[in-house]
């Protein structure tokens, strides 16, 4: 049995309260009719022209993306580039687009929640102060139950989720046992995990000066690659999704691929 969209959108608000999102976000009901029936929902982490025609191949009727598309404001929505050309054409196919991006990251059994679970971690709390925006806060950070290296940290989180070849900035060898997340694109995490105490900070990417910023503070940044860093987390939310709504078929996009190809030289 077919579900509204609007119901959808109010089961994945649930998930993760819009109010949770960053200011420069774009997150919510991006296309779409709210009175529309949904039957068929796709989740990915990007909204890829090879995403989107798998959405229409599989007659999805809603793709609920991680990364928001659009993200920032159209002044015109035509096939004349590739966000124009993308929506379109799942316009014209019927399927709505919907986004939670950063309050999914900062949820309650959000992705960077997701994380500090997967190691274990006890006395979890933001990164970020919460706020009225965000009572949450964005980022975790926790203590693991035994001291490990953040070799070892870094090597179990990237085999969880299959990145194939880690980065590191800072110490390796030292134990430790106070661990941050900051998933995606967290660099700018690093000075304020640094002052809470944070050892190892776990993200996907960091810009360059990010990373001297760590290396100067003594701190370790482990870099998984931005798509293995999220992805996951898609795959489980449209389990999640099913589990709220059983009548739906919910899948994540099977041909959705990381586009950095690690070089064996």
């Amino acid at each position: 049995m077919a579900a509204s969209l609007d119901n959808i959108c109010q089961t994945l608000a649930q998930l993760a309260p819009l109010r949770l999102a960053e200011s420069w976000d774009n997150v919510g009901l991006l296309a779409g009719d709210r009175s529309g029936q949904v039957q068929r929902v796709m989740t990915c982490l990007t909204l890829t022209p090879d995403v989107a025609h798998e959405a229409i191949a599989k007659q999805a009727n809603l793709v609920v993306a991680h990364h928001p598309l659009p993200f920032r404001p159209l002044k015109k929505l035509t096939s004349d580039d590739l966000t124009g050309a993308t929506l379109w054409k799942l316009s014209g196919s019927g399927v709505a687009v919907y986004s939670a991006h950063t309050a999914y990251d900062s949820a309650s059994t959000g992705i960077n929640q997701q994380w500090t679970e997967f190691l274990g971690l006890t006395d979890v709390r933001p990164i970020t102060e919460p706020d009225d925006n965000n009572p949450l806060g964005a980022g975790r950070m926790g203590v693991t139950g035994e001291p490990q290296t953040p070799r070892q940290l870094i090597k179990q989180c990237a085999q969880f989720v299959g990145s194939p070849s880690p980065a590191v900035i800072g110490p390796i060898e030292p134990l430790i046992n106070r661990v941050g997340f900051a998933c995606g694109s967290g660099g700018s995490f690093v000075a304020q995990a640094n002052r809470r105490g944070c050892q190892l900070l776990i993200t996907g990417e960091a810009t360059f000066h990010d990373c001297l910023l760590a290396r100067s503070l003594g701190m370790t940044l482990g870099l998984l690659g931005h798509y293995h860093s999220e992805r996951f987390a898609m795959v489980r939310l449209a389990d999640k999704l099913h589990e709220q709504h059983p009548d739906l078929d919910c899948w994540a996009s099977e041909v959705e691929t990381d586009p950095i190809v690690r070089l064996n030289l």
